[in-house]
């Protein structure tokens, strides 16, 4: 099963770099056991544009679509054989990006 690891971020700030060091060590082990399927930081929040299509009528507005403290960071995309494993790699990747993670289940 693929599970969404979302990075929650509170701060506008980039990663140290022990914490990059950090990361790449776990995406290694993510791709070394079979559980890595893709993984990408974002921009910061005041790059989006939000598009809204709804009703037949085009609407573009520049920021986030909800204006929050927190916000997402990156994610990390992987196989797991269940939300047991899903949990503790989301937990050892919180702890690599010193940042909270959010598990979501792909439907």
């Amino acid at each position: 099963m693929q599970y969404l690891l979302s990075v929650i971020h509170d701060q506008a700030t980039l990663s140290t770099p022990e914490e990059d060091a950090a990361i790449d060590v776990f995406n290694d082990r993510l791709q070394a056991e079979g559980n890595w399927v893709f993984a990408g930081g974002l921009a910061f929040p005041d790059t989006a544009t939000v598009i809204d299509n709804r009703g037949g009528a085009s609407m573009i507005t520049d920021g986030p679509f909800v204006e929050s403290k927190e916000y997402l960071a990156g994610f990390w995309i992987i196989e797991a054989p269940d939300l047991d494993v899903a949990l503790k790699l989301a937990a050892e990747g919180s702890k690599a990006c010193n940042r909270k993670v959010e598990v979501r289940p792909f439907l």
